[in-house]
């Protein structure tokens, strides 16, 4: 598709004259192209609590969406002069998710492609890694008020003559003296014991390996405990 540098411009010039910025007096402007032709664009707005302002890149992306949706093929942000302007950080990240790697960005030195604005950018790829091939494990309803409580034990056992690693989950994490002691719940097995780890820390972030020779391993997050000082794996 034809990319009319220009006419982008001169679009997101025109809606930069609308901004709200009563504050940095930092008016900014930006007009896309959708991959079917049409032209959205919009301004920067700023609020009295700094952190809830919206770029001029929010409003294209709302309104990208208000019109039908689509892809964004390039997009145009220009300051108060008209002159090119990059996206901030934020905005990389919005443009990746509507325009992905190619679209492009113009730059006063010519357009830029979001793979190079944006290098090893996250996208919905890396949530489909976990989420699809490799499911995080679920904890149930009636267990949700635990979460976050208590300790996860993994330790190897047989199944079928085969060594698997099996897990339960404590009530107590040990650290309060008369605390509520027995099994929240008991995993099912696994052939890799990074799995029953991963099944572990959705449920808490204290997880416990105990090998088939009784060493005790800490597997959960955050720097291990002076009880258990070494980190499994």
């Amino acid at each position: 598709m034809e990319i009319d540098w220009e006419r982008l411009r001169t679009a997101a010039t025109e809606v930069m004259r609308h901004a709200y910025v009563p504050y940095s007096k930092f008016p900014v402007g930006a007009a896309a192209l959708v991959d079917d032709g049409r032209v959205v664009v919009g301004c920067n707005v700023e609020n009295a609590g700094y952190g809830v302002t919206l770029c001029a890149e929010c409003g294209v992306v709302s309104q990208l969406h208000a019109t039908g949706g689509g892809r964004i093929v390039a997009l145009s942000c220009v300051d108060a002069t008209g002159e090119p302007l990059m996206p901030c950080g934020r905005c990389r990240q919005l443009l990746w998710e509507q325009g992905g790697p190619e679209c492009l960005v113009e730059a006063k030195g010519g357009p830029l492609r979001m793979a190079e604005l944006l290098p090893h950018a996250f996208d919905v790829a890396d949530i489909e890694a976990v989420t699809g091939e490799h499911p995080v494990p679920v904890v149930p309803d009636r267990l949700a008020a635990w979460r976050g409580r208590g300790t996860v034990f993994v330790h190897p056992d047989l199944s079928a003559g085969q060594q698997v690693w099996t897990t339960y989950w404590e009530r107590s994490s040990g650290e309060t003296e008369g605390a509520e002691t027995g099994v929240l719940e008991e995993g099912s097995t696994w052939d890799d014991p990074a799995e029953a780890i991963a099944w572990g820390l959705a449920r808490t972030p204290r997880v416990v390996v105990v090998d088939a020779s009784g060493t005790i391993f800490w597997a959960g997050e955050g720097e291990p405990p002076t009880e258990i000082p070494v980190r499994w794996g």
